[in-house]
């Protein structure tokens, strides 16, 4: 895809007359689906930052997070009118579909150079996986319920989680930021997914 190709299209949309204001990212997202290109540009502006932070976190490479930063926002264009706000928030919407694209880069990167699919999974593998199921979850009709489990989870083990798959902090970044060592972190990710699949399951 061109480079800045969306920044453009943002940009483009200035003169509509509709600044968007302090409009929440739903109001944003629906005003988008019905083509007001202003409330896209609104919609850039606000959360452009955060989602290549998001995208940047997974890729670690400057020219594949703008990438999926921008085939996101290509998607926000298209599926706009699939928002549902009763299945979960605007904001956790974008971080998935920014997460998609950015996992999928990496994979399509991974391929590039090894000239295949790794059979099996290391734990970079299993750390790319678990946040792109999660993020499914909370962009789909289950969200409520993840919602709803993620409460049952201890605050801290609770917190870890959010910031992880929801913020795109790695383990590594978790450990450093709470002090705590790389083993305990992943250990209490990996039981608060557990407990969540349990929970999910009833």
């Amino acid at each position: 895809m061109e480079q800045g190709m969306v920044r453009r299209q943002a940009d483009a949309a200035g003169g509509n007359g509709k600044e968007g204001g302090g409009a929440l990212p739903a109001d944003l997202l629906r005003r988008i689906a019905e083509g007001d290109r202003a409330a896209f540009r609104r919609l850039y502006d606000l959360f452009a930052p955060r989602l290549y932070g998001v995208a940047l976190r997974i890729v670690r490479e400057r020219g594949l997070a703008a990438d999926a930063l921008q085939d996101a926002f290509v998607q926000i264009l298209s599926r706009s009118g699939r928002f549902d706000p009763a299945r979960g928030s605007a904001e956790a919407w974008l971080v998935s579909l920014v997460r998609y694209r950015a996992l999928d880069l990496v994979r399509a990167r991974r391929r590039e150079v090894l000239g295949f699919e790794p059979a099996g999974d290391t734990p970079h593998d299993a750390l790319l996986e678990e946040p792109d199921a999660l993020a499914r979850l909370s962009a789909d009709e289950d969200g409520a319920a993840l919602r709803t489990c993620l409460e049952t989870l201890e605050a801290d083990r609770r917190r870890l989680i959010e910031l992880a798959f929801i913020e795109g902090l790695s383990q590594a970044e978790l450990a450093a930021r709470f002090r705590l060592p790389l083993g305990t972190v992943k250990s209490s990710i990996r039981r608060g997914l557990l407990k969540l699949r349990e929970c999910l399951g009833r």
